[in-house]
């Protein structure tokens, strides 16, 4: 006998009427429906859906529309000034009521993405046990990954497709943060909403707390992790193993974003699980493909082609490598042999730049530059290099505040009337320099994107716009397109395609720019899901049989009809009863 398909939640399951239009089949009724922030309307609920769902006497007499909610809640987070108060007040708000978080997020994205997101976020990781209010997402310890498969068993949501993962050994620019990481999570699972159109009742943060190596965290009372060592060798690599075996069991269907992993188990976990799920790491992949998109759209400015330029990364860990191996692959494009391309890309970590008969971790061997090409070098610093390869692209990935000297933005402005200077390290303090030092060095030529979001820099009369190279702009499309194409693996040709999509969609809504403004997320994000999609069809790893033979103009109208958008959907109880107006 064919088992019935589960509903969508333990609390609730989305419905379509005879018409085609979505409802909701609640589960719960009175108290409980309210504390489920999926299910929750606030004073929204009109007289027939508080009288029908047993909501009579637990609510305020007003009765709102979902815009009115809106613009009360935005109200309340501009009336607060700190940064990390509006960071903790917008997660209440998502852990009480998510239709309106989302909608009130999606109309101010570009003022509230810095709070959800980084810089904000490094701060709410570094006090994520003091802020910690409601539980959120899938916590796996020590001391329940024995019990993996009954934890997601307890997950009330029963169709995941996308979950962020994280280790939190290597947050943003600010190191091991234990089980403070799990805000980075729930932040970027934010985007995927908001930007990426996957509903949020498909997304599940994930927090695998296998210890911390900090001993101030450990002897705190008041951290909320397991206060031990952090795993490594065989336990650590059994710990993932009995979270992804039981992750395909309960969600079969769903795409791991691996999240802020060490630069070592970062390339280590890729490796080892990217052909067993589908998924990928955002901070080597999806940092290169942004990197990328941004230095082609740079060069489309400047009328020159990536071919044409030297560049130099600046920072060896998860995602200078990944930019690197971005760069060398849109080379690669361009017709460069691997001769040529090993005299256009350079790479220094905080020792100088790799040289292949250095002593170095495995993956950095890829990126090294072989000892005879660099003979008769002066040195092997950042300055040294700039001046010794006639470097003109200038990328900062090593969380070093300040590396990017005067000294060195005028190496680089030696070699090109207009360097390309990318200080991409996050959180803001982490930048290799400040944009208006950068425009002020160099008369306004340099042409400057970074990682944290800047404000415009006025300089002799001229606003330098600075663009953000935000990962937001690949991983929420990239996540979704593979969704929508129910991928056996994410292919290296996928994550390109998200890069050239970028490109592409900046040059023809954004001439002006290195980025499009954060404001366009959403823009973008379709863009990027389309191209992943015909890319994965390429590729042979998409499964979703009824997009084959789709146009490009086709896969844009299916990616549009499947953004979730946040809005408050009628109830239904029963067959033909409706709880509402």
């Amino acid at each position: 006998m064919t088992r019935p398909p589960l509903p969508l939640t333990d609390h609730y399951d989305v419905r379509r009427d005879p018409a085609g239009g979505r409802y909701l089949r609640p589960l719960v009724r009175g108290f409980s429906l309210l504390r489920f922030p999926l299910l929750n309307k606030g004073t929204a609920f009109t007289e027939a859906e508080r009288r029908a769902l047993g909501l009579d006497g637990l609510l305020a007499p007003q009765i709102d529309t979902l815009d009115e909610l809106v613009e009360r809640q935005y109200a309340e987070y501009r009336a607060l000034g700190d940064p990390l108060e509006r960071h903790v007040f917008l997660r209440h708000l998502q852990d009480r009521n998510e239709v309106l978080f989302y909608a009130l997020l999606s109309r101010h994205v570009e003022e509230m993405l810095p709070i959800v997101y980084t810089p904000t976020v490094g701060q709410a990781v570094q006090e994520f046990s003091r802020i910690y209010r409601y539980p959120r997402g899938l916590t796996l310890s020590t001391r329940t990954i024995d019990r993996a498969a009954q934890a997601l068993a307890n997950v009330p949501l029963n169709d995941v497709r996308i979950i962020v993962a994280t280790d939190s050994s290597a947050i943003l620019g600010i190191g091991d943060q234990g089980f403070g990481g799990m805000a980075i999570s729930i932040g970027k699972l934010s985007l995927y909403t908001v930007a990426g159109g996957v509903g949020p009742d498909k997304t599940l943060p994930v927090e695998l707390d296998v210890g911390t190596a900090r001993a101030d965290l450990r002897a705190d009372p008041g951290y909320l992790g397991v206060k031990h060592e952090r795993l490594s060798g065989e336990a650590y690599l059994s710990f993932l193993d009995r979270f992804v075996e039981a992750t395909l069991a309960r969600y079969p269907k769903a795409i791991i974003q691996w999240e802020d992993f060490a630069k070592d188990a970062a390339f280590e976990v890729l490796s080892r699980y990217r052909r067993v799920v589908p998924s990928f790491n955002d901070d080597i992949q999806g940092t290169g493909a942004v990197v990328l998109a941004g230095v082609q759209s740079a060069c489309r400015l400047k009328g020159e082609r990536l071919a044409d330029q030297v560049m130099v990364v600046h920072g060896a860990g998860a995602g200078g490598a990944g930019v690197a191996a971005a760069l060398r692959g849109g080379l690669r494009l361009e017709g460069l042999s691997p001769n040529e391309i090993a005299r256009r890309v350079f790479v220094l970590d905080s020792r100088g730049l790799l040289v292949d008969d250095r002593p170095m971790e495995p993956y950095k061997q890829a990126l090294a530059t072989p000892r005879a090409q660099v003979a008769g070098w002066a040195g092997l610093d950042l300055e040294t290099v700039i001046r010794e390869t006639g470097a003109t692209v200038l990328l900062g990935l090593s969380g070093q505040a300040g590396i990017f000297s005067e000294a060195v933005v005028r190496a680089a402005q030696a070699n090109t009337p207009r360097p390309l200077i990318f200080p991409l390290s996050n959180p803001t303090a982490h930048s290799e320099a400040l944009p208006e030092d950068l425009l002020r060095w160099t008369g306004g030529q340099a042409m400057v994107a970074t990682g944290s979001p800047f404000a415009p820099v006025t300089l002799n009369g001229v606003t330098h716009e600075i663009g953000q190279g935000n990962n937001a702009f690949i991983f929420p499309g990239l996540g979704f397109g593979a969704i929508l194409a129910r991928v056996r693996e994410i292919t290296d040709e996928m994550v390109a395609a998200a890069a050239a999509a970028l490109a592409d969609y900046t040059a023809r809504h954004w001439p002006a720019r290195i980025y499009p403004p954060v404001a366009d997320l959403r823009g973008a994000s379709v863009q990027v899901a389309a191209a992943v999609i015909a890319q994965a069809l390429r590729d042979g790893v998409a499964t979703e049989f009824a997009l084959r033979g789709q146009s490009d103009e086709a896969l844009l109208e299916t990616v549009r009809r499947a953004f979730w958008q946040p809005e408050y959907l009628p109830f239904r109880l029963e067959e033909g009863e409706v709880a509402g107006d």
